[in-house]
């Protein structure tokens, strides 16, 4: 009997802690959105921008995965040179990951949360002035043309199609709609950047597997005078054998990126089909830590159901990711790699960090003799080389 009233206790003790993280994380998010709208946001563009200055351009008609407002965000330079940038931001591809989106309060309480669903001031945090978008010339890009294209949809910036589901018995629906807002952004992009002489198209995370899924588009569609173009990608490594079911039946992707995926990897199948249709006019990065914390939970959803990393799921992303560089080596181009084993103890849980481009790591933290703010311009200068690829002989 005193057991059984020690275990309740215990019980109802972690269930109160668990609430007061998730509120004490909601605070939070929601004080430091708040001082953001205030003080720091983005002001909307309205007329001729200035030189330098990062802009919000809402579009109208595009949405997020909850249906709140979408946009994007530009940065102007007298430069001819274009950075197309995909943000990340998590993935849904069923009713429970699309019930449980990125909050504060579940990040402080532990609990899983799979994509960010709406762009909440909050986000402009992950989206402008920092990694590779910031504003000060210890980035080797901050003299670039900019377009930010965000994420706030679950669908690796392809779907078009709504998922209904419940949240605590309250109806909800999911606007897998990242390739129509997709369009809208590019065209507005366009009318802010006619012309470009060298583009780089990046992303990290969700944004990486767009890279090889979209760039095709924004090649043919938006850019075709342009011959100097790089794609990279940061952090896109998932392996799943249903990934057909989610491209047609849950996200309806477009068809020409249905009929790219073949395998469980479709970062490869879809950099495999880019490769074949732009050849040499295109040069190919590719980066990724090697046992990404944030992934590796990620892959033990979709093997074990259960979004956690530990020692195993981390050991498995390294051999996937090893697999995965080897098999970069058929394809019909070559591709130049940077890999990164930095950790931080505050929360990536024994693994390595997720995603670099975009965060302080990129331009402050060297692999080796070099950071991958370097690597990879010194790479879209034509100055291409490999970084870190010892750490796969481990």
């Amino acid at each position: 009997m005193l057991i059984d009233k020690v275990s309740k206790i215990r019980d109802n003790f972690a269930e109160y802690t668990d609430v007061l993280a998730e509120h004490t994380g909601d605070f939070v998010e929601q004080s430091i959105g708040n001082r953001i709208s205030q003080k720091y946001e983005a002001p909307q563009l309205m007329g001729k921008p200035e030189m330098n200055t990062w802009y919000r351009i809402p579009i109208e008609t595009a949405l997020s995965g909850d249906g709140s407002e979408y946009h994007i965000y530009i940065k102007k330079r007298r430069t001819k040179n274009l950075c197309i940038f995909f943000s990340g931001g998590g993935v849904a591809w069923d009713k429970n990951m699309a019930s449980q989106p990125v909050t504060g309060g579940r990040v402080a309480a532990g609990a899983p949360n799979y994509y960010w669903s709406n762009l909440r001031p909050f986000t402009q945090i992950m989206n402008i002035n920092i990694g590779i978008t910031e504003n000060r010339a210890r980035n080797p890009f901050h003299g670039w043309n900019f377009g930010i294209i965000p994420y706030s949809t679950g669908d690796f910036h392809i779907g078009n199609n709504e998922l209904l589901y419940e949240d605590n018995g309250e109806k909800k629906k999911l606007h897998f709609c990242g390739y129509h807002n997709f369009r809208l952004s590019m065209d507005e992009i366009k009318r802010q950047f006619p012309k470009a002489e060298h583009i780089l198209i990046a992303g990290e995370s969700a944004g990486a597997f767009a890279v090889p899924a979209l760039t095709e588009e924004i090649i043919e569609d938006y850019y075709p005078e342009c011959e100097d173009i790089s794609v990279f990608s940061d952090s896109a490594l998932l392996k799943r054998k249903n990934w057909k079911e989610t491209l047609e039946d849950v996200w309806k992707a477009p068809e020409r990126i249905v009929c790219s995926q073949h395998s469980e990897n479709i970062t490869l199948d879809w950099y495999d089909s880019l490769m074949k249709k732009m050849g040499k006019r295109c040069h190919y990065f590719y980066a990724s830590s090697v046992e990404d914390y944030l992934l590796s939970s990620f892959q033990n959803e979709i093997d074990h159901g259960v979004f956690e990393t530990n020692e195993e799921a981390q050991k498995r992303y390294f051999n996937d990711l090893k697999e995965m560089h080897e098999e970069f080596s058929s394809l019909s181009q070559p591709v130049n790699f940077f890999y990164y084993d930095w950790k931080n103890p505050l929360y990536t849980k024994g693994g390595s960090v997720h995603t670099a481009v975009r965060q302080p790591y990129f331009y402050q933290k060297s692999q080796g003799v070099t950071t991958m703010a370097h690597w990879l311009h010194e790479g879209v200068k034509d100055h291409r080389f490999n970084v870190g690829v010892n750490l796969l002989l481990k």
